[in-house]
């Protein structure tokens, strides 16, 4: 295994916190999650509810580094590639602190890519530039089984966000369970609808799971406008 510490990208929802399951079930020494809270609508980055990251860091036990908007420069990007890397650059700097921070470097950084090459093929070139193992975890894996090794493991995950054709206002705050992933594999046949809502379709926070001490308890009121809604969080907390 290699020296140094290992960095997890960290929103809180499903994805980035399976990456981070499996990172602590192969042994790898997570120092530090990292946080990126951009602004508005991003190419790069799980979006809603990721203040919340700091509520499952404190469950998971481990510090949490938060890369906060005024560290964009995204507006003078020209197109969705240049967006691409001009969101990155905050990232890869909050990165290469963590590199002379933490005792032997940052070794290895964890990212929660299933089948995005846009966003896999930065992430790589990143690692590479400082010199870092990518685990991805999730890249290219069948959904299905993704979702179904979720599920087994023990992940509680609540839907936060829809924006998809079959995906009504009785999604937001639905849990992601066997009932759930066989509903989205009817709307998958009907219209499309990725299992995992890689395309963005849904977005999802992890309340509960192995790597985490406490479950987050939400007060949440949906908000939903024909087409696509959220669930608006009032307030959130770790249960006893």
């Amino acid at each position: 295994m290699t020296d140094g510490a290992w960095v997890s990208l960290f929103s809180g929802g499903k994805d980035s916190s399976w990456a981070l399951y499996r990172a602590l079930q192969a042994g790898h020494p997570v120092e530090r999650l990292v946080t990126v809270h951009p602004e508005g609508d991003s190419y790069m980055y799980h979006v809603p509810a990721t203040r919340l990251a700091e509520l499952a860091a404190e469950s998971i036990g481990i510090d949490l580094l938060a890369v906060e908007p005024d560290d964009f420069d995204a507006a003078s990007a020209t197109d969705s590639g240049a967006q691409g890397d001009s969101e990155l650059e905050p990232l890869e700097a909050a990165l290469e602190t963590l590199d002379s921070d933490l005792p032997g470097g940052v070794a290895g950084v964890t990212a929660g890519a299933v089948e995005s090459e846009y966003q896999t093929s930065r992430m790589q070139a990143m690692c590479d530039r400082l010199d870092a193992e990518l685990f991805a975890p999730l890249w290219q894996e069948d959904p299905e089984e993704l979702a179904a090794a979720m599920l087994e493991a023990g992940f509680t995950i609540r839907i936060i966000q829809v924006a998809a054709a079959g995906l009504d206002e009785s999604w937001l705050g639905r849990t992601l369970d066997a009932d759930a992933i066989e509903d989205l594999r009817a709307l998958n046949e009907e219209y499309g609808v990725h299992i995992l809502g890689e395309g963005g379709e849904f977005e999802t926070l992890v309340t509960d799971g192995p790597h985490m001490d406490r479950p987050i308890e939400l007060s949440a009121t949906p908000e939903f406008d024909g087409t696509r809604g959220r669930l608006r969080i009032d307030d959130a907390w770790l249960a006893d």
